[in-house]
């Protein structure tokens, strides 16, 4: 193995991302208040919601996604990825971009922002071409449509374009959930499967394209504002496969773990994403319940539970967790719960639920922090490079 060299907080891609990402989900949701209340007002002009729904997923979570996409792929292709200065300028272009999103003039917002997500898919696609890892092109692709999702919303934000700024965020979370739906079922079942001997929990590839085509049309038919009913016959099938799929992973053997427990429970929200939105079309509901599904309960359970995982294992560590994990993971899910299953049962109580939905989420990335910080600023346990 290379013997360690730089700084340990700049040797791979997770280090810094993870916990710029970590400290985003602490400090969004109180900021987010005083944003709705009007207490504090964004310097690029941004509308409240705008302002939220883009920090949170071209922010916070694309952090988590380039981490991780460039820690994965140096294991992926054999090749460096970024690290040391580069990746620090990396980063710092990265936070440059969420401070501008608050205290500077529009065009150094939309300068500093548009840049983060196209160069990094550039990075990450050139590591797949160099390497022949053709496998993982969806990916990069994926990575690139954030970036452009991210420039339509700014051009519509801005007024350059007519086109609702929504729709861009929209978009953006139906390629998050693409993107999960690859991840989440190459790792998953493997994950499920290396610690239960004996266990079968393959799943035939005919069925995983069918899944995939059908989420793919489903999710197109939103956004395109296809047939309604068209549309939301796809996205309640989608709905049913991912259902299907969850439970031949065998989520029960995951029980006493929740390093894996906090994958399936993550992933369940998929389908309820998707029969949420199925079902907003038919009956011309809010879509807000949906996306609110995919985000903080899919998403966001999914980005904990592998930031532990793969911290864990790239600092040398047990892939094992204590208690404050297993309190994050909870958190995160009840965050979830309280954001979209309330207000659908009792809208009344809508606002309160809001408060302690971002208090829980806000907790579950601090008790991250209080484990994880000093781990990613540190050298490996082992003395490995990485």
């Amino acid at each position: 193995m290379p013997a360690p060299r730089g700084w340990p907080s700049l040797r791979l891609a997770f280090r810094p991302f993870y916990l710029l990402a970590a400290l985003a989900g602490v400090t969004l949701m109180p900021l987010w208040w005083a944003v709705y209340t009007g207490r504090l007002v964004p310097a690029s002009g941004l509308a409240p919601s705008l302002w939220h729904a883009h920090e949170m997923l071209f922010g916070m979570v694309g952090a988590v996604v380039v981490g991780f996409l460039f820690t994965a792929g140096k294991t992926w292709t054999g090749l460096p990825t970024p690290r040391g200065s580069q990746l620090g300028a990396f980063a710092l272009l990265w936070l440059m971009a969420r401070v501008a999103a608050l205290a500077a003039p529009y065009p150094v917002f939309f300068v500093l922002d548009v840049a983060f997500l196209p160069l990094a898919a550039a990075l990450f696609g050139d590591l797949l071409v160099r390497s022949g890892n053709l496998r993982n092109a969806g990916i990069a692709t994926v990575l690139m449509g954030l970036g452009i999702a991210n420039l339509a919303f700014h051009l519509g934000a801005s007024g350059a374009l007519d086109w609702p700024p929504q729709r861009a965020l929209q978009a953006a979370v139906a390629l998050l959930v693409v993107l999960e739906t690859v991840i989440g079922g190459r790792v998953i079942p493997f994950f499920t499967r290396n610690v239960t001997p004996g266990l079968e929990n393959a799943v035939p590839t005919w069925r995983e394209r069918l899944l995939m085509g059908v989420t793919l049309l489903g999710l197109v038919a939103w956004l395109c504002e296809w047939p309604i009913g068209f549309a939301a016959t796809l996205l309640g099938g989608a709905a049913g496969l991912h259902l299907w799929r969850l439970l031949t992973w065998a989520p029960q053997m995951s029980l006493r773990r929740p390093i894996l427990w906090s994958l399936h429970l993550a992933y369940a929200w998929i389908p309820v994403g998707l029969a949420l939105l199925a079902s907003s079309l038919w009956f011309q509901w809010s879509v807000s319940p949906a996306l609110h599904t995919f985000t903080v309960g899919a998403t966001a359970g999914l980005l904990m539970s592998m930031m532990t995982r793969t911290a864990r294992g790239h600092t040398g560590r047990p892939l094992q967790v204590g208690r404050v994990e297993a309190l994050a993971y909870v958190l995160v899910a009840l965050s979830a719960c309280l954001r979209v299953l309330v207000p659908l049962a009792w809208p009344s109580a809508t606002l309160v639920t809001l408060i302690i939905s971002g208090a829980c989420f806000a907790s579950a990335f601090a008790l991250y922090l209080a484990v994880y910080a000093k781990w990613l600023l540190s050298p490996r346990a082992d003395g490995q490079d990485g």
